[in-house]
């Protein structure tokens, strides 16, 4: 089985992942990179058995998915309810008491694609993004696991009856997350704190006079 694999190596679980699909065959091509980097040309001009997408900074075009020839499989470190960007944070905020990961076959939108399978687990009232995430790696690890293991052993896909229940979430929905605003009392502006700062990330912030002041908890 010829396997692409698409994801960053710097995130938790990744390394593990790649192990188990080396295991299988030895016709893997591993692609890492980051959001900053354009989508592999490489890509475009070979043809795979099954593509997957693993925490993978890139939209896959739709002349890639087209030429894969079994499954296009795309793991996403959050649970159906919070498909696209800032699922760790919009949780947060919402103050969700589960959480999770998705595998999904992948489609030309975002996060839309029929659902193959989920792992969810509890939320506490104190989650930071940090914590959070920690969690939702190994969730999505532990699913990647049993999805694999049935389309290898089963050459089929798993069943499974869950669905998407809104849009993809967008960059700028994130940016307006973490706005903080004067108006807000400090119950909302701690709130939008801790569902949006994680330590070397963009942080929460407030423009005053055409300047940007982002949220330091160590100075």
């Amino acid at each position: 089985m010829n396997i692409c694999f698409l994801t960053k190596k710097e995130k938790p679980g990744v390394e593990e992942a790649i192990n188990i699909i080396e295991k299988i065959t030895s016709n893997i091509d591993v692609y890492d990179g980051s959001l900053s980097n354009l989508f592999p040309s490489a890509i475009i001009e070979k043809q795979y058995d099954l593509l997957i997408s693993y925490i993978s900074p890139w939209i896959v075009p739709k002349a890639v998915l087209e030429k894969t020839k079994r499954w296009n499989i795309n793991f996403h470190p959050g649970p159906p309810d919070y498909p696209g960007i800032g699922c760790f944070n919009f949780a947060i905020y919402n103050s969700a008491k589960q959480f999770g990961a998705t595998a999904h076959i992948m489609d030309t939108t975002v996060d839309a694609g029929r659902i193959v399978g989920v792992n969810r687990f509890g939320m506490t009232k104190k989650e930071t993004v940090e914590t959070l995430s920690k969690k939702t790696y190994k969730a999505l690890l532990v699913l990647f696991k049993d999805v694999i293991k049935h389309v290898i052993t089963n050459n089929s896909l798993p069943k499974c009856d869950e669905k998407w229940t809104k849009a993809a979430y967008k960059r700028s929905e994130l940016e307006q997350l973490a706005t903080i605003d004067l108006n807000m009392d400090k119950a909302e502006i701690d709130k939008r704190i801790r569902a949006t700062y994680y330590q070397g990330k963009p942080a929460p912030f407030i423009e005053l006079g055409g300047y940007r002041f982002e949220y330091n908890p160590d100075r």
